[in-house]
């Protein structure tokens, strides 16, 4: 039977599994697993040709204590930030500010069209005018309708209808006079203006649209003064408490400052289990409403963990090592790392406390 038979009468779902056999077989032989007399140590493979360097910077690394510490996102926002937005309805006729532009306090944000207004403030204040007038007649008749009572030449009833009649014109008078304040206050509602100083944020209508109560014109805020506002789980709330310090980083602008524990919210999300705060942020160039931050807290127990300079880790594609010194010789180790912050790195796995790494030396992975 020759070997091309033997082949064709082999079972069809055979075929694939002695390929994937055989492949496997020549990357065993290629690593040296299988055929070789030598085995290399468990995590270890030495740097060839290479032993210690005179000049070499070596480091005995070793466990230390540090916080758990976890981050938790959430989003910068200014303290006073408020939506302008007319009380009555009128159509817009100015709206001279823009996104970015900065204002004091006073300065004009919309004039609106008091058509309306000035015509319902005049015709209140000629209605109070009129009253006014009535109940001055009205207090001349009470005068005259008392001195006559007092000569006893009118009766009780004349007497007791004037001075119905003169306290009324006077309520009448009062009420006009309100309703004319009353439009005057409206009238003076046309024009609407910044609150306090801070910057335009955005411009949500145009002249000619129509204002309307509740509907922004534009939102305006406080620019430097600006906190984060995040929720963290609940059991790491229970630490917190108001003016204390923490950690925000933020990474738009490459900072990790120190803010202030401004507020806490009362109750915790039963469906997230995480509870709102506010941190106040320290004025720094670059921070702005909108960004993203995240808030670090150590608020679970220390750990034990090995922590080496990044300038010690090589690089093979996507793995990682380091060089482990033994006596006068290199070798390689793959690790696990964990936390980064640029200088430090953790090593969750591969070290151990008492090894010694090469930190400088002038060799190349």
């Amino acid at each position: 039977m020759t070997e091309d038979t033997a082949v064709s009468r082999m079972p069809k779902w055979l075929l694939p599994i002695a390929a994937i056999s055989a492949l496997l077989l020549v990357i065993l032989f290629a690593l040296g697993v299988l055929g070789g007399d030598k085995k290399t140590e468990a995590g270890n493979t030495e740097v060839s040709g290479h032993t210690l360097p005179d000049n070499a910077k070596t480091l005995k690394v070793s466990s230390q204590s540090e916080a758990n510490v976890l981050s938790w996102q959430g989003t910068i926002h200014s303290r006073l930030a408020v939506k302008i937005a007319p009380k009555l309805n009128a159509r817009i006729l100015e709206l001279p500010v823009n996104p970015g532009d900065h204002l004091k306090k006073g300065d004009v944000i919309a004039r609106l069209d008091d058509r309306e207004l000035r015509a319902a403030y005049n015709a209140a204040n000629a209605a109070y005018r009129a009253a006014q007038a009535q109940a001055t007649q009205a207090k001349t008749e009470e005068r005259r309708i008392i001195d006559l009572y007092g000569k006893q030449a009118v009766t009780r009833q004349n007497y007791d209808a004037v001075l119905a009649q003169s306290q009324s014109a006077l309520a009448l008078a009062n009420q006009a006079s309100d309703i004319a304040q009353q439009s005057k206050v409206l009238l003076g509602e046309n024009v609407l203006y910044a609150p306090f100083d801070g910057v335009v944020g955005e411009r949500l209508q145009e002249p000619s649209d129509m204002g309307i109560p509740n509907q922004p014109v534009i939102t305006f805020l406080k620019p430097d003064d600006l906190r984060l506002e995040v929720a963290i789980a609940d059991h790491c709330s229970a630490q917190l408490k108001l003016g204390m310090t923490v950690k925000v980083r933020i990474d738009t602008i490459g900072q990790t400052l120190s803010g202030t524990v401004d507020e806490i919210s009362p109750e915790i999300d039963p469906q997230t289990h995480s509870q709102p705060l506010k941190v106040r942020l320290p004025k720094v160039n670059g921070l702005q409403q909108g960004q993203f931050a995240n808030l670090e807290l150590g608020c679970q127990a220390e750990q034990e963990t090995i922590v080496i300079p990044k300038s010690s880790i090589v690089h093979y594609g996507q793995l990682r090592a380091v060089r482990v010194v033994d006596g006068q010789r290199l070798h390689i180790r793959h690790i696990r790392t964990g936390k980064d912050d640029g200088k430090q790195v953790q090593v969750l796995a591969g070290l151990h406390d008492g090894d010694t790494i090469l930190v400088e030396g002038g060799l190349k992975p």
